[in-house]
Order: structure tokens, then C-alpha cells, then sequence
């Protein structure tokens, strides 16, 4: 279901219309083509009345399974592949989509303000995405597949959708959506140009920079699983903090690739405090008091790990911002919207905030279990995710991606919010 304010008023005036002004009788002289000429110019300033706050025609996501609508399952379900099982997708889609959550994400949020449609999986055949893709992919990482494997530990990797690879994708894509060489087709200098406006398809495929500049980007989340590899395989954290620098610059890399591409509006997300979900509670459980954050009773360490990347990555940011002055390069920040849930999670109408909703016991007190994960026999999900702020240990409820996503729009977790112009 579409959402947002009706657009009727922006749109041009409708084929009859067109034929009647173009037809008019000749003895009006050049009424006719003054009429054309005010009613174009009429149309900018018609929308921009209806549109008080910001808008875009298109929303380009990539990132890994917190943004991943369904590529990972495109072509086929993997056997172990649980994310693709009841009950995910069971509070909105009533069935799994491949999205990893019970529900939309935040990126659908996003969509759903802006009036757009929930962008569909690159990969899927047969779909219109001129209004926007999903090109994220579960289990993507910021760096190249190569360097896994140069390290001894690509076994973590099991796909190569990097960020490389996903900016790839929408190159392969883009002659579809709009013209980079001629732009638009010309409209004839006939009396019959509004007709022309009107009725050809081909003025609807604007050139691409004029295109992407009313798209909005949003570039990740990238590098929770630059990171997760390394830690389940067993890599010293000292080595893995080195880690840090590069992943961040590949994140970098991406968005300027984007930018020479056409982008101008760009929200990339920071990670999430990895110590606050029940996977890395569970899986690096210690009796040390000193290793948890005492409000929070998270882990330490690796939120400095995740709070270090965030850090770096937003210096980057700052850097490519001051080199490309006319575009808006937005962080999103996933690390203090769910350190907030954590640390007051009834403010936001949550009442669990360290457990998954859906998992089983048996290896901790954070409903989290490797051998019963979310889709596995064995697993129970709770009666009322939406007071949860993990869906499955690793990632988060749709309750807690709306709040996200109200807050990447409006403040207070993006810097700037997507709504200040």
C-alpha cells in the first residue's frame, strides 16, 4: 500500500487536455503556445507547493541483510538458509520475503514516507525499478572477497555481493533507467508540444544526472560483516581492530563512486553496537563483571570495536563532503538508536531489549541458540515482537527499524536528517 500526500496536483495535464489546447482553432493566433509555455512553467512551482518538506522520485539501497529485500533468495533458496523460513516475515508480509526481520525494514520506511513503493531486489526479474532497487544482499561486506580469502578466513563469506559488486549491479542497470549520453528525447517546436509532453513515453526517461539527483542513496549498512568474519574465525581482536580503517575506506570508496555516478543525496549508515544482540552476548559470554557495560550490560569491547568503525567512517565522510560541496552526504546512525532502545527501552515502547523474540534457550539468557536459531525446529517466536527490539539475535524488529528510520528523517539519528534541506 502506497503512502504519503496525493500527488495528483503535480501531474501534467492529461492527454485530452493536451489535444485540446494543441487543436485550437488558428484564429487564436499564439494563445495556444502561450498556454503551453505557462502552464510548463506553472508545473515546478505547483509541485513545489504541494511538497513542503524533501522528496525524491527514487530510493537506490545496498548494504547486507539489515537492508537485503530478497536477492539472496532470487535464484533459489538455500537449504541452511533459515532467514527464509517462518515465521520471518510474519508481522506485515504474513510470509518470508528474504527480508531477515518480521517485517519491513528501514529502508521500506523510507520508501513508504516518500510515496514510493518498496524498492524490489535487484535481482528479481520482471520488476519496474524506476522508482528505485535493493541491491543489498545478505551476508555482503565493504571489502573484496580477495582479502577474506588472502586471510585464511573466506569461509565466513558465503557470497561476493560486495559493495563493489553491488555498485556493478546498478551500472548494469542504469541504461534502463535513464539516458547518461543524449538525456531526454527533444520535444518538437510544433504547436503540439504539450501534446508531445503529454503522451510520449519517452520525455518520462529524464537523462541521468537530472534523475539520480531526485534519487535518494542509501549506501549500507556495510561492515558488520567485514567484522563478524574475522571474530568467528577465531582472529586475534588486535588484529581484527586493524581491520577498521580499511573497511571504512571501502565504504568511502563506494559513496565516491556513487557521486561520479550522479548521486547527490547519500545516507550511509554506521553499524550497530554489536555488544548489545544476543548472538555476540551468547557466543562471547564471560563471568567478568568488567567486560559489561554496567547500564547497558553489553559487551565492551566490541562496542568500542563497532563505536571505532562509526568514528572512522564519518571521517571519511566529513572528507568526501568537503570535496563534493553540492551534494548532501548523510550519516545514519544505527549505533545510538539501539543503544537508546537498550538503555530506556519503555520511552520507545519496547520491553525486552537484550533477548531475541524469536529463538530458544539453552545457551545463555538471551534467547539465542545456534543449534535452534529463528526457523529452526526448536525455535518458539514470542507473542509480540513489536515490544522487542531483536527479532532473531542478529538483527531487529520491524518495530525498532520504524523508529530508525523516524529518526533518520527526522533527528535525531542521522547528521543531517534526511528532511533538512
Amino acid at each position: 500500500m502506497r503512502v504519503g500526500p496525493r500527488r495528483h496536483s503535480c501531474l501534467p495535464p492529461t492527454p485530452a487536455a493536451a489535444m485540446a489546447v494543441a487543436h485550437a482553432p488558428p484564429r487564436r493566433g499564439v494563445l495556444p503556445l502561450l498556454l503551453v509555455a505557462a502552464l510548463v512553467a506553472a508545473l515546478p512551482a505547483t509541485c513545489a507547493a504541494a511538497r513542503s518538506k524533501k522528496s525524491y522520485t527514487a530510493i537506490f539501497s545496498f548494504g547486507d541483510s539489515l537492508s537485503d529485500a530478497g536477492n539472496l533468495i532470487v535464484n533459489g533458496t538455500p537449504k541452511a538458509l533459515t532467514t527464509a523460513r517462518p515465521p520471518y516475515g510474519m508481522t506485515f508480509f504474513r510470509k518470508p520475503t528474504g527480508r531477515c526481520s518480521n517485517g519491513r525494514l528501514v529502508v521500506d520506511f523510507l520508501a513508504e514516507h516518500f510515496g514510493l513503493p518498496l524498492p524490489p531486489p535487484s535481482q528479481a526479474k520482471g520488476k519496474d525499478f524506476k522508482k528505485g532497487a535493493n541491491f543489498a544482499i545478505t551476508g555482503a561486506t565493504a571489502l573484496e572477497y580477495s582479502f577474506f580469502k588472502a586471510h585464511g578466513i573466506d569461509q565466513r563469506i558465503w557470497n561476493t555481493g560486495s559493495i563493489n559488486t553491488q555498485i556493478g549491479w546498478l551500472q548494469d542497470m542504469k541504461p534502463s533507467l535513464c539516458k547518461s549520453e543524449q538525456g531526454p528525447a527533444p520535444i518538437s517546436p510544433a504547436l503540439n508540444v504539450l501534446e508531445n509532453f503529454a503522451v510520449d513515453h519517452r520525455m518520462l526517461v529524464a537523462d541521468c544526472k537530472d534523475y539520480f539527483s531526485k534519487s535518494l542513496f542509501v549506501v549500507g549498512e556495510f561492515g558488520g560483516n567485514d567484522y563478524n568474519a574475522p571474530l568467528f574465525s577465531g582472529v586475534p581482536f588486535s588484529d581484527v581492530k586493524t581491520y577498521v580503517p580499511l573497511v571504512a575506506k571501502a565504504i568511502a570508496n563506494g559513496v565516491e563512486k556513487l557521486i561520479e555516478l550522479g548521486a547527490t543525496d547519500l545516507l550511509v549508515p554506521g553499524v550497530l553496537p554489536i555488544g548489545c544482540f544476543p548472538l555476540y552476548l551468547t557466543l562471547y559470554n564471560t563471568s567478568s563483571k568488567a567486560d559489561y557495560n554496567a547500564r547497558t550490560g553489553c559487551l565492551r569491547r566490541y562496542n568500542r570495536l563497532a563505536f571505532h568503525h562509526n568514528r572512522e567512517l564519518k571521517q571519511q565522510l566529513d572528507e568526501l563532503q568537503k570535496k563534493y560541496p553540492k551534494t548532501k552526504i548523510m550519516y545514519g546512525d544505527y549505533f545510538k538508536a539501539a543503544l537508546q532502545f537498550v538503555v530506556n527501552p519503555g520511552k520507545f515502547g519496547f520491553s525486552t531489549a537484550l533477548q531475541a523474540c524469536c529463538g530458544a534457550g539453552g545457551q545463555g539468557n538471551y534467547n539465542f541458540n545456534l543449534k535452534k536459531k529463528c526457523g529452526e525446529q526448536g525455535a518458539s517466536v514470542c507473542s509480540n515482537p513489536s515490544s522487542y527490539v531483536s527479532w532473531d539475535g542478529i538483527h531487529m524488529t520491524e518495530a525498532a527499524y520504524r523508529k530508525v528510520a523516524n529518526g533518520w528523517l527526522n533527528g535525531p539519528y542521522a547528521q543531517p536528517p534526511i528532511l533538512k534541506s
